[in-house]
C-alpha cells in the first residue's frame, strides 16, 4: 500500500490516479494513525511551502515523517514535496523542511518564472529509478523555486539558464523536481521504477 499526504496539494488526486492506473493500491495520509496502514509514502506538492509545513503540523505529520525517513522507510517527494525535504526555502525563510537533503531552495533566477513545461532531466549519476529511461529524457515541470545546493545526493539535473537538481536521492528517499503523474509514459514508469525496484 502507497501512502500519499494529504496536506491539500494540488497534485493528489493526479498522483493518486497515475498510481492506480499502474494497478498499485493506494491510502490518503490525513492523520497519524493512517500511516499504519501503508509500506511506502509520497510527499506530493503543488503550492507554497510555508502553507505546506503549517498543514503539516497542523495534522501531527511531521514528527511522524521524520521518524519515518530516519528508519530508512521508502519515500518520495515530488515537486513542493522534494522542497520539503531540504533544510528550507527562500519562500518562506522562517520555515524549517525535513532537512534531509543538505541545503536550500531558492527562487529560479530566470528570465521567465515559473518555470513550466517540458524540460530535458539529464542523468549523472546511474541508479534503479531510471530503468528503461533512454536518454534524451523529458518531464514536465511547474516550479518557481528550486534546489541548487548540488551534492551527492544529486543523481540528475535540468538546465533552465543554470542548472538545478531535479532528482535526489539520499538512502531509501527520492525527490523529484519535476511532476511524474503529468509526464505521460516516461513519467508512468519512474514512478513503477520507484514502487518496484527502489523500494
Amino acid at each position: 500500500m502507497i501512502g500519499l499526504i494529504d496536506y491539500g496539494a494540488g497534485n493528489l488526486h493526479s498522483i493518486n490516479r497515475a498510481l492506480k492506473y499502474l494497478g498499485y493500491k493506494t491510502h490518503l495520509i490525513s492523520s497519524p494513525n493512517d500511516l499504519n496502514r501503508v509500506e511506502k509514502l509520497i510527499i506530493p506538492g503543488v503550492g507554497s511551502f510555508g502553507p505546506a509545513i503549517r498543514e503539516l503540523k497542523k495534522k501531527n505529520l511531521v514528527s511522524l515523517i521524520k521518524h519515518w525517513i530516519n528508519h530508512s522507510r521508502p519515500l518520495l517527494g515530488i515537486c513542493l514535496g522534494l522542497q520539503l525535504l531540504t533544510e528550507g526555502s527562500e519562500e518562506s525563510p522562517a520555515n524549517q523542511g525535513f532537512c534531509h537533503f543538505s541545503g536550500k531552495c531558492q527562487r529560479l533566477k530566470a528570465k521567465k518564472v515559473p518555470h513550466i513545461g517540458w524540460n530535458e532531466v539529464k542523468i549523472i549519476r546511474a541508479d534503479p529509478i531510471f530503468s528503461g529511461l533512454i536518454e534524451p529524457i523529458y518531464f514536465y515541470f511547474v516550479h518557481s523555486y528550486a534546489f541548487v545546493d548540488h551534492s551527492n545526493s544529486t543523481i540528475a539535473v535540468t538546465e533552465y539558464e543554470y542548472t538545478f537538481s531535479s532528482v535526489l536521492r539520499k538512502g531509501s528517499v527520492y525527490a523529484c523536481q519535476f511532476h511524474p503523474e503529468k509526464s505521460g509514459e516516461t513519467g508512468l514508469l519512474f514512478l513503477k521504477n520507484w514502487v518496484e525496484q527502489c523500494c
